[in-house]
Parts: structure tokens; sequence; C-alpha cells
């Protein structure tokens, strides 16, 4: 009897085998899919986002919570800057011929008309020239004199037609020669014998002198003076690479000029085509609306530029916690109280505040002070 039951529950047990294999098996299955997440996240793969973190009333006080609001239209972005002449109001000055200085007639700063001498040279080169000129202008005299004579020759009868055209060959030869001396005598200027005496092109102001009395000067060699146009002045900014997409020529500013305790308006008339190498900076040039009296090239000028803002949230820097080097969040309280960790993309810092171009929508409530205490908490829970 005892045989026949031990038979009965071995076949039993047969029988449920099959139905045990498959709960087993969907168990090792459905573990295996719960720690699939977990694995791929130790394995390098992107950040787990913490779960939303909860405080107690009495540690909300050390939070200070606004509502997000629109960035501005307009920002202002503040330049140094400084006054300079504008190219066209500039002249440098050289020497026309080799030679030796022998007088300096003016001294920096001092204010010039046009045609004011500004320094003499003594140069053989002159006294050559000069005499070159003096020689063709007697040459195309005699010229001219024979000429007229074979003409009125030839009108009486008297005169032979190939010595009437061996005389104006000759005369052409003669202008010819007369005009490039005279040519040569205008290039090396105003003066007699071998004095030239050097004078300014226009009306300005005597910038640097750059030679001494006996100093040697040759054409092409470094300028003798420089003149500038002090009506003709402008202020050149120095606008860092990542701000110049957000300058436009016609934008409006405002010049600070501290040497003269006073601000002027003005606004960006071109761009230097350049970005300076060291500073990564460029130079914007912008145009005055009316030059203080007093004004001179060279002052400090502190400019700012009214631009665009950029569209976005804006938020006090404080808002933003930053992971990884490159990762900004913000801590949202949302409607249960809780407080959910949002990854946001920025744009440019201003006056304490910073655009959020991305993560982040008007009118939600974001920590501004004290989300450094919320994130403590959000890692204790991963």
């Amino acid at each position: 009897m005892i045989h026949n039951r031990f038979l009965k529950s071995r076949a039993l047990l047969r029988g449920c085998l099959p139905a045990l294999s498959a709960v087993f098996l969907l168990l090792v299955t459905g573990c295996d899919k719960a720690s699939a997440p977990a694995a791929a996240d130790k394995a390098g793969g992107a950040p787990a986002s913490p779960p939303p973190t909860r405080i107690q009333t009495v540690q909300k006080q050390y939070l200070t919570i606004e509502t997000a609001g629109s960035a501005r239209d307009t920002d202002v972005i503040s330049l140094p800057g400084r006054v300079s002449f504008r190219p066209q109001a500039q002249s440098a000055i050289g020497a026309t011929a080799a030679g030796r200085v022998t007088q300096l007639l003016v001294r920096a700063g001092e204010v010039v008309k046009a045609g004011a001498p500004l320094l003499t040279i003594e140069s053989a080169d002159a006294a050559t020239a000069r005499a070159s000129l003096d020689q063709a202008a007697s040459r195309l005299a005699t010229a001219e004199s024979v000429y007229k004579r074979n003409v009125e020759m030839m009108d009486k009868g008297v005169g032979l037609e190939v010595e009437r055209q061996e005389a104006e060959a000759r005369l052409k030869e003669a202008r010819a020669e007369d005009a490039r001396a005279r040519q040569t005598a205008s290039l090396i200027g105003a003066g007699q014998g071998s004095r030239i005496t050097v004078r300014a092109p226009s009306d300005g102001v005597v910038i640097t002198i750059r030679v001494a009395v006996g100093a040697t000067v040759a054409p092409g060699g470094e300028p003798l003076l420089e003149l500038g146009d002090p009506t003709r002045l402008q202020v050149i900014a120095q606008v860092p690479e990542s701000d110049l997409r957000r300058i436009a020529i016609g934008q409006e500013a405002t010049v600070e000029l501290p040497a003269l305790v006073t601000r002027v308006a003005g606004k960006v008339e071109s761009f230097s085509p350049r970005v300076e190498p060291e500073s990564r900076r460029a130079q914007v040039y912008l145009a005055l609306e009316k030059a203080p009296e007093g004004m001179r090239a060279g002052m400090l000028a502190q400019v700012a530029v009214r631009v665009d803002a950029e569209s976005g949230i804006a938020l006090p820097i404080s808002a933003i916690l930053i992971k990884d080097g490159k990762r900004r969040i913000v801590y949202v309280e949302r409607p249960d109280g809780a407080f959910e960790a949002r990854e946001v993309q920025t744009g440019h810092v201003r006056d304490g505040h910073v655009v959020v171009l991305q993560g982040l929508k008007a009118g939600e409530k974001v920590v501004v002070r004290g989300a450094l205490l919320l994130d403590t908490q959000a890692e204790q829970l991963l």
C-alpha cells in the first residue's frame, strides 16, 4: 500500500514539473529586464536623473524661489574703447628727396594751417633737379624761337620745309623734357637751390615728430611728421569675438569719456575685418553725434552699446548649477511641492543674470538661491 502511494506521488510531481519550470523562467527573465537599465547606467550611459526631491517645511526657509520671467527686449554690452583720428584725417609726411634736416619749424601738439612750413631739408638731389628744370626751360625757349622763325620764313616763301620739320621735332623734344623736369621739381617741393621746405598738406595738429635736426632722410623711409585733423575723430571699441554677432551697424551707443567727465551719444559705423589673435577681440568704429570740447585722440572711453537681447528666460546666476564641467542644472518646484532637477541651455551673462535658452518656461518656479542644498539631497537618492 505504501508502495502504491509513492508511485502516485511521483507521477503527480512529473505532471507539475513543466509548469514549475515555466514559472521559474519567467521570474529569471523579469529580473534580467529589471537589472538591464542599471547595468547600462553603470556601463557609462547617460547620467541618471535624480528623482523629485522633497524637503521638510523647516528646510524650505533656506531656499529662495522666484517665478521665471522672459528676458528683456534690449540689452547693453559694455566695451573698453579709445578716441582716435579717422584714417582719412591723418597725414604721414615723408621726405621727397635725400638730404639732411636743417630746421624744425613746429612742435608736437601745435595746430597748423594748410601750406604752413614744417621743416627744411638740404638736398643735393633737389639742387640737381632744379638746375635740370632751369636748363629744360632754357632749351624749350630756344626751340620755340627757332620753330617760330622757320614758320615765318615759310610764310614769306624763303624757308625750307625740311628745316621747319626739324625745328618742330626739336620743339616737341624740348617740351617733353621740360614737362619731366617740372614734374620732378614739383615732387621735391617748394624751395630754392638745394633747400626743400616741407609744408602741411592740410589743416591739422602735429601728432608726432620723428626726426631731429641733422638727421639724414630719404624718400620711402619713416615718416618725418604726422598730422591729424582734430575735428575728425572717432571712437574705437574692443569687442570680444563671442559678442560680435550681436553688434550691428547703426546700433545706438553711449560713450563715456572719464577724462572729461562727460557722456556723448554715438552709433556703430563699421567693423574691423579681423579679430586680434592675442586678445580675441575685434575693433568696432563708432561715430559721435557731437564731439565734446576738449576731446583728443588717445583718450580712454567706455562704450555701452544697446543690442537686442537673446530670447529666453532671465535667471540670477546663483540659480545655475554646473555638473561635469558642462551640464547646467536648475531646480524647479512642482505643483505637488517636490523639486525637480532640470537640465537647461544657457546664453550670455549680463548684470548678474543669465539667459536660459532651452529647458525652462516662463511662469515656472525656480530655486534661485539654495539649489545646492537640494542637489546634495538628490544625489543621496541616486
